[in-house]
């Protein structure tokens, strides 16, 4: 006898994956980069997001690229496997690229002639290597049974001068976010966000207060007596 419908959703497996939130300083106030999901998305349909995604073979098959700093990569491998601790910053480097043209990457002499995987010939062909470096953990989320979807999600945060070229050139933009825009984060709030979007731009806004302290990171995730946050 088949599962029925709750059953099969409840038990879909949890995927990976990475989030960028870039944040642009340029003018008066700060301002992040967010998207539309189409309204046939089989997640969040019609939702504003940050770009990102899940994870990918060819994220773990990259290799020699400058990693996240000491204190992002530690907090990548709790309750994770090693080789995830270097594909999820190349996973958010990726989409990021994918979803809005954008290029988190930094000059390489030698990027053109180094064999990568198919995926990331096109970003290596301009003479970058993802710039990990630039990347900081700030939140991490498992969607919770019930969604038609669920992903294990972490939200790294990236200054937007560490783009390659113009932040705002959304030419090579892949068909995955519509309304690609910046905004500052009252307006950010105004649109229609997942849940744990509007959380995490609260998380996001403690961060860019002047003088703000350092913070840890929130892991949002079900548990058997209902949603818990702990520290990473």
């Amino acid at each position: 006898m088949s599962p029925a419908p709750e059953a099969a959703v409840s038990a879909l497996p949890i995927r990976d994956a990475a989030t960028i939130i870039l944040v642009r300083r340029s003018g008066v106030v700060p301002q992040v980069l967010m998207g539309q999901r189409g309204n046939a998305a089989v997640f969040m349909p019609d939702k504003f997001v940050f770009p990102g995604g899940a994870v990918d073979a060819a994220d773990f098959a990259l290799a020699g690229d400058v990693p996240a700093d000491a204190e992002t990569r530690a907090r990548l491998a709790v309750d994770a496997p090693p080789d995830l601790v270097d594909a999820l910053p190349r996973a958010a480097v990726r989409e990021l690229w994918e979803e809005t043209g954008l290029m988190l990457g930094r000059p390489d002499a030698g990027a053109a002639t180094r064999e990568v995987p198919a995926v990331w010939r096109g970003f290596f062909d301009e003479g970058l290597v993802p710039n990990g470096a630039a990347l900081r953990l700030v939140f991490r989320a498992i969607t919770p049974p019930g969604r038609p979807r669920r992903f294990d999600a972490r939200f790294f945060i990236a200054e937007a001068s560490a783009v390659a070229g113009r932040d705002d050139d959304f030419g090579k933009a892949g068909d995955e976010l519509r309304h690609l825009q910046w905004l500052d984060l009252a307006a950010a709030r105004e649109l229609p966000l997942p849940f744990i979007t509007e959380v995490v731009l609260g998380e996001v806004e403690a961060l860019l207060e002047p003088g703000a302290p350092d913070r840890p990171v929130p892991f949002f995730h079900q548990t058997p007596t209902g949603p818990r946050f702990r520290a990473l």
